[in-house]
């Protein structure tokens, strides 16, 4: 497993994500494509205590943002598109959970997945969550069906 570090995102990194591009149909998660999403990413004030990079070494891998709601976490995360796919993907989710445990403490993790995007899902699934539902959400200058995810904290 990888030694992931964490620290809270700076305008450099914010700036490095904000152009990152995922290959099709993964482009969906560009944040070029949804401009809330982008300008929350840009945001120092809005970032701050939510937005999280993360490194192995002194590379940038990813992100996860932590949005803290009484005893549940909602996560959002990206890893760097040149290393999806790569099955990777469960330490760095895991890492990241542990990482959020550690600082929040919540009872429940949260997360919204693309329903098309099953590549993550089984990550998410591996890691422990279920789907409990979905959604329509507009976003991206439409409105997509999403998978409601839920992971209990023992």
């Amino acid at each position: 497993m990888s030694d992931y570090i964490f620290k809270p995102m700076n305008d450099q990194e914010a700036n490095i994500i904000a152009i990152w591009h995922y290959e099709e149909p993964y482009s969906f998660y560009d944040f070029k494509n949804d401009e809330e999403n982008l300008e929350e990413l840009l945001n120092a004030k809005a970032r701050k205590g939510v937005y999280f990079s993360a490194y192995t070494g002194q590379e940038l891998v990813g992100f996860f943002c932590f949005d803290r709601k009484e005893d549940t976490v909602e996560i959002g995360l990206g890893l760097r598109p040149d290393l999806t796919g790569k099955g990777t993907g469960i330490e760095f989710v895991s890492a990241g959970l542990l990482f959020a445990h550690k600082k929040f403490g919540p009872r429940k993790f949260l997360l919204d997945v693309a329903v098309f995007n099953q590549r993550a899902i089984q990550v998410y699934q591996h890691a422990g969550f279920e789907i409990e539902g979905t959604m329509m959400v507009k976003t991206n200058g439409d409105e997509f069906e999403f998978y409601q995810m839920k992971k209990d904290v023992n």
